[in-house]
Formats: C-alpha cells, sequence, structure tokens
C-alpha cells in the first residue's frame, strides 16, 4: 500500500520510547502490528479502518465468521461500544479487568470491518502497562493471538515475524509470552451468561462472582 512502511523488530525493554512512537505511527497509517499481551501475543489494527482489519483476516487465513475482539485501555472505551451494559459486565469487570476476561456485549451501530459480530462485540482491558499506555493513545485496536488460525500462537515475537513477515509494519518484541492460554470468553449479549472459552481464567471464579451456574456454549 502506498506509504507501507518496511517491517521491523523493536524491544520495548531496550526502547520503549522508539517502540511506542513507531507503534503509534503504523497504526495510524493503517499498518498492522504485533504486539506483547497478558496472554499470548496479538496483531492488532486502528478498530476503525476497514483495510487494516482486513489485512489481520488475510493475514491469519481467519474467516469473518470469527470477529475480531477489541481490545481497550478503559471500561468506559467498552461501554462506548455496546447499546447497553449487561449489569453481569460491572461485576466482572471489577473482578478481572485489567486481565484475561473477553466480554462479548450487545453491539451498538458502528462503522467498521470486524467481522461477522451477529449483534455482540468482544471487548478486553489487558493486564498489560505498555499495551495499555498504546491503547490509551491511539483508542480501541482490533487484536486477536498472533497465529495462522488452527494453529499455535508462537511464544516469541521472531518466531511469529517469520510467519507474517512484511505483512505487519511493526513487531514489539516484550519477550517470551507469559502465557500459553488465550482469554476467557464470556458472551453478555444473549439472556444470560454464556461462557463461550475457558481460558486463563477459569470457569469456577466466573461463576464465583457472578454467583450463578454459567450456562457453556
Amino acid at each position: 500500500m502506498a506509504g507501507a512502511v518496511v517491517s521491523e523488530i523493536i524491544s520495548i525493554s531496550e526502547d520503549r520510547d522508539a517502540a511506542m512512537t513507531r507503534a503509534r505511527g503504523a497504526l495510524r497509517a493503517g499498518e498492522c502490528v504485533v504486539m506483547p499481551t497478558d496472554t499470548v501475543y496479538g496483531i492488532g489494527a486502528d478498530a476503525f479502518n476497514g483495510e487494516a482489519t482486513g489485512r489481520i483476516f488475510e493475514l491469519k487465513r481467519r474467516p469473518r465468521s470469527l470477529p475480531l475482539p477489541i481490545l481497550v485501555s478503559r471500561p468506559k472505551q467498552a461501554w462506548a461500544l455496546s447499546s447497553h451494559v449487561p449489569p453481569e459486565a460491572t461485576e466482572l469487570v471489577a473482578a478481572f479487568w485489567p486481565g484475561a476476561l473477553t466480554l462479548i456485549l450487545p453491539e451498538t451501530e458502528l462503522t467498521w470491518e470486524i467481522g461477522d459480530t451477529r449483534g455482540g462485540v468482544a471487548v478486553r482491558m489487558p493486564a498489560h502497562d505498555d499495551l495499555l499506555a498504546l491503547l490509551e493513545s491511539v483508542g480501541p485496536l482490533a487484536v486477536t493471538s498472533a497465529n495462522v488460525t488452527g494453529l499455535p500462537t508462537p511464544p516469541t515475537v521472531q518466531e511469529i515475524a517469520e510467519v507474517f513477515g512484511d505483512g505487519v509494519g511493526v513487531y514489539l518484541d516484550g519477550g517470551t509470552s507469559p502465557s500459553e492460554q488465550g482469554s476467557t470468553i464470556v458472551d453478555l449479549a444473549k439472556d444470560a451468561p454464556v461462557l463461550v472459552r475457558e481460558g486463563a481464567i477459569p470457569a469456577s471464579e466466573i461463576e464465583r462472582v457472578l454467583d450463578a451456574p454459567v450456562a457453556r456454549a
């Protein structure tokens, strides 16, 4: 694409300011960025740039029937993406955000291309200071695991770069992933909470906070 830059790997620990500046510039230019999270590495783009989010689907070979999750820097950003906030959402956010919990909320009407949402948008606030700072400066990002769909997510950014190559503008190196598990996903866009995926947070903890059993998808 016009204005595209040669992809590069930048260590956050060695030069945080340069890494963050370069990532912000790439995201605002419509590039994809691979970034560390509190779980596995993610590949992300401006949530409201349809060309950029479309590139994530292409790089991952991800069907659009699997919509892209959105990372936010604070709960208010998540609430702004939702038509209304279920009471269970505030309870779970108070207990687990920032952290490895993704909530599917009733989607408000927005102009974006993140896949077939079917009325629900998946949102999460990660427990990762550098990523939160990036989100605070550029706004919500569409971010999903940095892997080809159906394959494990490599634990290092160097291995991920071998997969995606120049399809990604910037690779932020945050060391080896702290977890091999993705986030736990709870759907609150239905009549009652549904556990879509049990990840880093056990289902028993979700049920403890809600003080009720949760149906499984």
